[in-house]
């Protein structure tokens, strides 16, 4: 996205303002870099390293206060509302007042050391501890869809867990993931931390990636993106952990609350404007309840497209050539942007462009990452969960149900084996907002992790003192 000189000149501006070189610890800044920020990828991991070894020699007390800095920084209202706005005005994904919860979501929700549980076994032959301990330094490649989130959730996890992490953002994310990895470092240099903790370069690009999954020093790697950079981190022969796409179903059936159901999909759908990879992508209904569902989806939100050509020309608008991707310009946008590139002029009201497809349709078969919602009938029950399971293409990321029916909610459950399942509620609700539980931007289908947290970032050790300790 191009920037005119005066927006460059006011984020420059801001930036400055926000530099504090005196709340900050002595040495800090002459430790290397600029808050973080390395000229070479070399550098920065080298720079992490050291950082490292030194975080070693801090206790579990530090490693608490280091992650609490972090949340509280990223909570100063001016910071989450520059970040939140930075992200949008930069990458042109997405809105403010999402990147608002989203925000405020991980610096919140993001599990720190009490992630960290100690087993223990104790007997005749002595005491055995098992506990969790850090890998090292990790490489860490985040996104544009949800580039400050995943930088906030993955430095609150990693350092908990006693790493330290290099940051390789993506390039359209770059100015705000920048700004916040320098927050990020001054909050910590206030507590007290080992500086450079959480580094990058300043010119991210796929060399530096590379550069960074290649040195020697990095000893796992965490990729948060497309299947592209997955399965390149997987073959890389390190330590590894994939956060991949999502296409992620949503089946409603006959026993539904079929009111509550359409607004909890057009709020899922629409929430940052379909961006996060647990969204809602398509619904399945069945065809006794669709048509009161579109009806109550309209109600709530939803724009439904009935032209046959207008939808075509919505393909051709947002789905590549290649009918396999979508058109990065418009992943992101709003429905009502998108609508008015085809001619069709709806109030802010509108949330969600809704249609009716079938199956083998490019809305339904392709991640869109935008608020475009197709509708597939089906005759009962067990056929939607079919092809819920078959149109998830095995990213065994996420999956939606609405239904009073135990028996059915358990058996897709079982059958559709996402990292989340959410029933009868928003997709969202699957990481922490509106249901229970933490929450992370790094979820891990492909290798297994699921919803990472620091235990994630952590290895498995076992500590043996025999013939003592056992009081029993």
């Amino acid at each position: 996205m191009n920037f005119d000189e005066k927006v460059v000149a006011s984020i420059v501006q801001q930036v400055l303002s926000r530099v504090d070189m005196g709340s900050a610890e002595p040495g800090c800044a002459a430790a290397g870099g600029d808050w973080g920020v390395f000229e070479t990828m070399n550098e920065a991991v080298e720079a992490a390293a050291a950082a490292q070894k030194q975080y070693l020699n801090c206790s579990m007390h530090d490693r608490a206060k280091y992650v609490q800095a972090i949340r509280d920084v990223v909570l100063e209202e001016e910071n989450l509302d520059y970040i939140s706005r930075l992200a949008v005005e930069e990458t042109g994904m997405g809105a403010y007042e999402y990147k608002l919860v989203k925000n405020r979501l991980a610096a919140t929700k993001s599990p720190g050391i009490e992630d960290l549980t100690t087993d223990a076994m104790s007997g005749d032959d002595g005491l055995t501890l098992v506990e969790y301990s850090p890998f090292g330094v990790i490489g860490a490649i985040t996104p544009t869809t949800n580039p400050t989130e995943t930088v906030i959730c993955n430095s609150i996890g990693m350092l908990a867990a006693g790493n330290s992490v290099v940051f390789s953002p993506h390039p359209r994310a770059k100015m705000v993931s920048l700004h916040l990895i320098q927050l990020i470092n001054r909050a910590l240099a206030r507590a007290g931390a080992p500086a450079n903790l959480v580094v990058t370069v300043s010119e991210p690009s796929i060399e530096n990636t590379n550069a960074m999954m290649n040195h020697p020093a990095v000893r796992m790697l965490v990729a948060t993106g497309g299947p592209g950079i997955v399965k390149t981190v997987l073959s890389s022969g390190k330590k590894a952990i994939g956060a991949g796409a999502g296409n992620p179903p949503v089946v409603v059936d006959e026993t539904a609350n079929i009111e509550k159901a359409a607004q909890d999909i057009v709020d899922g759908c629409s929430f940052d404007n379909n961006l996060p990879c647990i969204a809602e992508k398509e619904v399945i209904a069945v065809d006794s309840i669709a048509d009161y569902l579109m009806f109550n989806m309209k109600k709530s939100g939803a724009y439904e497209v009935k032209d046959p050509a207008v939808i075509d020309k919505l393909v051709k608008l947002v789905v590549q050539e290649n009918g396999k991707s979508p058109v990065t310009a418009f992943v992101g946008k709003s429905a009502r942007y998108i609508l008015e590139k085809v001619g069709i002029s709806v109030g802010p009201e509108v949330k969600v462009i809704m249609m009716e497809t079938a199956e083998d349709h490019p809305f339904v078969q392709v991640e869109l990452m935008m608020p475009i919602l197709p509708i597939v009938r089906v005759p009962d029950v067990d056929a939607a969960i079919d092809m819920a399971i078959r149109v998830e293409h095995g990213n065994r990321h996420t999956a939606m149900m609405h239904s009073r029916n135990v028996d059915k909610l358990t058996k897709m459950a079982k059958l559709i084996q996402t990292t989340i399942f959410v029933k009868n509620g928003p997709s969202y609700a699957g990481i922490g907002v509106g249901g229970e539980g933490c929450t992370t931007f790094t979820i891990a289908g492909p290798t297994g992790e699921g919803l990472t947290t620091a235990k994630s970032f952590a290895r498995r050790r076992r500590c043996v003192l025999v013939g003592g300790l056992d009081v029993r």
